[in-house]
C-alpha cells in the first residue's frame, strides 16, 4: 500500500485534482475506495470525479472484486499519445524514431538469439533458468512489449501525418505562442 500523501499534495491540489492524478497513475483497475484512499478524499468526492471522468471517456467502469471500480480507457490513451506524437514531431523525427525503435528490437533479437517476442517468451518455459536469468528475460519481454506499442504508435502517426497536417497546420511545427 502506498503511504498517505504528504500535506503539500493536499495543500497544492483540490480533492478532484488528486483523484485525477491518482487515476493517471493506475496500471490496473481500482475500486472507488482505493482511489479515494490514495487521493486522500472521501469516497463521495472520488465517485463524483470518477463519474465525470467516465462521462468524458477518460476512464471506464469495471468490477473489481465485485465492487465498482475504474480503469483508464486504453483507446483514449492511445489516441492521446498519437495526437501528442503528431503535434510534437515532424515527419523526419517520426521516421528517425521508427528507425531507433526497430534498431532496439533488433538488438533484443541479437542479444537473446531469437526472431520474435514469442520465441523469447518460450525461453521462459522451455528450459531451466536461474532466478536472475528469468528476471532478465522477463525484463526483456516487458521492454519488447513497450517497443511494440511505441512502434505501433509511430507507424500510425506516420500513416496519418499528411492527413493531419492538411487539417491542422500546427501539427509537427513545434511552435508555441508566448
Amino acid at each position: 500500500m502506498v503511504d498517505k500523501t504528504p500535506s503539500s499534495w493536499k495543500d497544492t491540489m483540490t480533492g478532484r485534482e488528486r483523484v485525477r492524478a491518482v487515476v493517471e497513475t493506475l496500471d490496473t483497475s481500482a475500486t472507488v475506495e482505493e482511489i479515494a484512499d490514495r487521493a486522500v478524499v472521501s469516497p463521495t468526492t472520488a465517485n463524483d470525479e470518477l463519474a465525470q471522468l467516465a462521462a468524458d471517456n477518460r476512464v471506464r467502469k469495471v468490477l473489481v472484486n465485485n465492487k465498482k471500480g475504474y480503469e483508464l480507457n486504453p483507446t483514449n490513451l492511445f489516441f492521446e499519445e498519437l495526437q501528442t506524437l503528431l503535434e510534437e514531431h515532424s515527419r523526419t523525427e517520426l521516421e528517425a524514431q521508427l528507425e531507433e525503435l526497430r534498431s532496439e528490437t533488433e538488438t533484443l533479437c541479437d542479444e537473446f538469439d531469437v526472431g520474435s517476442l514469442e520465441m523469447l517468451r518460450e525461453q521462459l518455459a522451455g528450459r531451466e533458468l536461474t532466478a536472475e536469468e528469468t528476471r532478465t528475460i522477463r525484463n526483456a519481454v516487458s521492454t519488447w512489449e513497450a517497443l511494440n506499442t511505441d512502434l505501433t504508435l509511430v507507424r500510425h502517426a506516420l500513416r496519418l501525418y499528411d492527413d493531419v497536417v492538411d487539417l491542422d497546420t500546427h501539427v509537427g511545427t513545434q511552435t508555441t505562442v508566448a
